[in-house]
């Protein structure tokens, strides 16, 4: 999992039978090519969302275009696009940490964000206490704590780890803790499989990962293709890999003589 998910930010959330979706925003307008034949009720869908940003000189400046998506329950999606393209941007505003312009976003729950950068999210002193952190709100047993807590860290491989220091821990490391953190509080651990570097699909657990590394879609359920601020293409694994790689060798043969 460390591998799969090294250098990236993700959604996790956790996506109920009978659904509460919450419309964050309205005024929904979508544009996105849609490649599935037939669609779930989604556990992260966005329509038409669009941001931007003013300057100082009070010039409007849109980093996020008219971009739709839509993540299928209990699946791993990924987020993909060049640098600067507007993939994280997007994902904090899914996540609730930017108000959109404009468009719609709804969202099952609990939903939980992993930083690209652990520092800024495992703040605890030992794995068992920073993950068990976030279990505080909800109300449970010392015994519910513990199981969660141990089958998080048992699906990012870190259950040995369970009273190590943090601050004895890689980069890689942290970053699994702090999504074992985003899983307890899910609470669905049946369908990951993280010892095989990957979140399985089925049950109740989403995800969307935010990458530019066309390596890691070998993780993927499905996959979101952006570019300039824009979500272009939505679709299975295979379809965005062979979309990317077209425009790849187009790129390149500008190049050829």
């Amino acid at each position: 999992m460390a591998h799969a998910f090294a250098g990236g930010t993700s959604a996790i959330c956790r996506c109920p039978h009978d659904p509460g979706r919450v419309a964050l925003v309205s005024r929904p307008r979508h544009r996105l090519r849609v490649l599935a034949s037939s669609l779930p009720t989604p556990a992260i869908e966005g329509q038409g969302v669009e941001l931007s940003v003013t300057t100082r000189r009070g010039r409007v400046l849109p980093v996020l275009k008219d971009c739709s998506l839509r993540v299928p329950p209990g699946q791993l999606w990924m987020l993909l696009g060049p640098n600067g393209c507007g993939k994280s941007t997007l994902l904090k505003v899914l996540a609730g940490f930017l108000n959109p312009s404009s468009g719609t976003v709804y969202i099952n729950r609990p939903c939980s964000y992993v930083f690209q950068n652990p520092d800024h999210q495992v703040v605890m002193p030992t794995v068992e206490s920073d993950v068990a952190f976030g279990l505080g709100k909800l109300n449970l047993s010392l015994d519910e704590v513990r199981s969660r807590v141990s089958q998080s860290l048992d699906a990012v491989g870190m259950l040995s780890y369970s009273q190590r220091p943090i601050q004895t821990l890689s980069g890689g490391q942290k970053q699994r803790v702090a999504i074992a953190g985003a899983l307890a509080e899910a609470s669905k651990m049946g369908v990951i499989k993280a010892v095989r570097k990957s979140v399985g699909a089925g049950g109740e657990v989403s995800a969307l990962w935010v990458t530019h590394r066309l390596e890691e879609l070998r993780y993927a359920d499905g996959a979101i293709y952006m570019e300039d601020g824009q979500t272009i293409i939505q679709g299975d694994v295979s379809t965005i890999s062979k979309y990317i790689k077209k425009k790849q060798a187009r790129y390149f043969g500008h190049f050829e003589l």
